[in-house]
């Protein structure tokens, strides 16, 4: 959709262009968090270019771990002027360095790989190796302080206790795709009490706010190729973090 100055969006209209969903919006403006400036002689909802901005902040916000319920003091209590949102940019600038850094260092260690196989040197299995961290997803999602808080979780929890959850994880995921194939509203308590049991388990291994967040992003993001390790397709795992997503935001 072609921007313009001054221009205006139907929730229709701005779900399609963000990829928010229509089920999402109405949420945030049932509990006042994002409400339209605008509306049509027929009373239709048309978000403004301020509206576009705050709804980037609350996605931000959620993205960096502050509950929903937080967001709109935290927006309230700002003033409404430019000095949050270039916060919240220059952070998630940032975070783009970061990983752009890792893509740079990656780059130049096949780049190193190649040679060696232009000049007929042995690569060995730690060559590989290097280049299969160095694309790891999880280094790209999790602060080398999140990596730890993980390593040391999951020390602390013990194989046995780590395969346990790995089972019930796999039920839940069971559940969940019950739920998506039976049209349950992400908005019911059926789908509430799915949120709440799947982020239960979820923080045995993710202790901070911002560690659930970002393996959330994580899962969110690359939900295709995480799927390839497991028995269900991408549509599937795609289609239930949309409802444990939108299940988490009515909540």
């Amino acid at each position: 959709m072609e921007y313009q100055k001054g221009a205006c969006w139907s929730v229709g209209e701005l779900a399609a262009a963000t990829g928010v969903t229509v089920r999402a919006l109405h949420h945030y403006d049932s509990i006042g968090l994002l409400r339209a400036s605008g509306r049509t002689p027929a009373g239709h909802r048309r978000y403004t270019e301020q509206d576009l901005q705050r709804l980037y902040s609350i996605r931000a916000l959620r993205s960096l771990g502050v509950p929903l319920g937080d967001i709109g003091t935290v927006l309230d209590g700002s003033g409404g002027g430019p000095g949050p949102v270039k916060d919240l940019l220059l952070r998630q600038l940032e975070v783009l360095r970061v990983q752009a850094g890792r893509l740079e260092e990656l780059q130049q260690t096949i780049g190193r790989l190649l040679e060696r196989i232009d000049h007929q040197q042995e690569a060995g299995p730690t060559d590989f190796i290097t280049v299969l961290e160095r694309m790891s997803m999880f280094e790209d999602y999790f602060t080398e302080d999140q990596r730890r808080e993980l390593d040391e979780r999951r020390a602390q929890l013990g194989p046995d206790a780590v395969d346990e959850s790995r089972a019930q994880w796999a039920g839940l995921v069971q559940e969940g795709l019950r739920q998506v194939d039976a049209g349950v509203q992400a908005t019911s308590a059926e789908a509430r009490e799915l949120v709440r049991r799947w982020d239960e388990l979820g923080s045995r291994f993710h202790g901070s706010e911002g560690t659930k967040a970002a393996a959330r992003a994580m899962w969110a993001e690359n939900s295709a190729e995480l799927s390839r390790a497991l028995p269900w397709t991408a549509q599937q795992m795609h289609a239930l973090v949309a409802h444990l997503e939108q299940a988490r935001d009515a909540g």
